[in-house]
């Protein structure tokens, strides 16, 4: 009579287990090599999230500053005015670009004797506005490496924790003799949890490092042509003094 009432209550304690499939049930039940993972990659998607929220707004505060620095530069209004307003201490990548480039400008036309017809003024305003535009890109582009990694490290982080609750699952299997599902199933369902958040840091990751890399390289391709266009016309300005 005992021994019928502990197999009973044995396997009412399995069934409890087995049944037990919530987020935190799986976390309590796992392995401490598996809990490890999965705060690793919950820890990971989270940061994944702040991140491409931290891009997104400085994307769009960079072309709404741009659409209206644009604005007051083709309205026809003194360069040197604009310079003493917005170029002499930026406050957003396009503006950083015209300044670097107004600033070498106006430092070649104080120099003595300097030719502002001559290409090596232009050649000067060209490199500095290339390295104002990569250094602004670099600012931007910050942790744009950690979305890289984690959509492609995230998946195979899931997988060791995959193959490390199914190891576990065949070890109670090899020390209970038993295949009944209240000893593979912990094991299994620990495998497919981790997978499953894996996937979960992994695919937010990708899709926003594409879509970040995209709007990324359309407004360094913005900031190019603006500077190529200011350069031009330093360029005139240049011609027209001498």
């Amino acid at each position: 009579m005992d021994r019928a009432v502990d197999a009973a209550n044995m396997q009412a304690a399995n069934m409890q287990v087995v049944g037990d499939m919530s987020v935190v049930g799986l976390f309590l039940q796992a392995d401490l090599v598996v809990k490890i993972v999965l705060v690793l990659l919950l820890l990971a998607s989270v940061w994944v999230w702040a991140i491409v929220f931290e891009k997104v707004m400085t994307l769009r505060r960079a072309n709404r500053a741009a659409d209206g620095f644009e604005d007051r530069f083709w309205s026809g209004g003194s360069l040197d005015d604009m310079y003493e307003g917005e170029g002499a201490k930026p406050t957003h990548p396009l503006a950083a670009v015209f300044g670097a480039a107004m600033g070498e400008w106006r430092r070649s036309a104080r120099v003595a004797g300097v030719d502002m017809s001559r290409g090596s003024v232009r050649d000067r305003v060209d490199r500095t506005v290339a390295v104002t535009i990569q250094r602004e890109m670099d600012r931007m582009e910050r942790w744009m490496v950690f979305l890289a990694s984690v959509g492609s490290t995230a998946p195979f982080i899931g997988l060791f924790g995959t193959v490390w609750g199914i190891m576990r699952s065949f070890s109670a299997i090899a020390t209970s003799r038993n295949t009944n599902l209240s000893v593979v199933a912990p094991g299994i369902a620990e495998a497919l949890f981790a997978t499953a958040i894996g996937l979960v840091a992994a695919i937010p990751a990708v899709l926003a490092y594409n879509k970040l890399s995209n709007d990324l390289s359309r407004f360094a391709a913005r900031m190019e042509g603006f500077g190529s266009e200011f350069a031009a016309i330093l360029s005139r300005q240049s011609e027209e003094r001498v």
